[in-house]
């Protein structure tokens, strides 16, 4: 399964959330995630052991659409500047696979 790159930019103090519809690169048709279940990390960078998770949700396992968000009590806590992120799946058979990684630019927010 081929890795779906992404960069995202979330507002600090803000709720966000965004969605992503993956494919089967075998058959070009939408990945069926019916059974499966998803993670995902935000770090300063990949060696980092300070992390935010994102809260996961498969939106529409027949069409391959994942759902992810943070809070704005949690995105209010981020120091501005840039991240890296990835979402993973853990299929029905127990198989794990990256599915989506990228870097995240946080912007620092003014109202508070």
């Amino acid at each position: 399964m081929a890795v779906y790159v992404s960069n995202i930019t979330i507002e600090q103090g803000f709720d966000f959330d965004t969605s992503f519809q993956l494919e089967d690169t075998r058959t070009n048709e939408f990945l069926d995630l019916t059974g499966a279940s998803t993670s995902g990390m935000l770090r300063k960078h990949s060696a980092s052991k300070t992390n935010v998770a994102f809260a996961t949700t498969i939106a529409n396992a027949e069409t391959g659409v994942i759902s992810i968000s943070l809070s704005a009590s949690n995105t209010v806590n981020l120091k501005p500047g840039r991240y890296v992120y990835d979402i993973k799946i853990l299929t029905v058979n127990g198989r794990e696979y990256k599915a989506i990684e990228g870097s995240a630019l946080v912007r620092s927010g003014v109202t508070r």
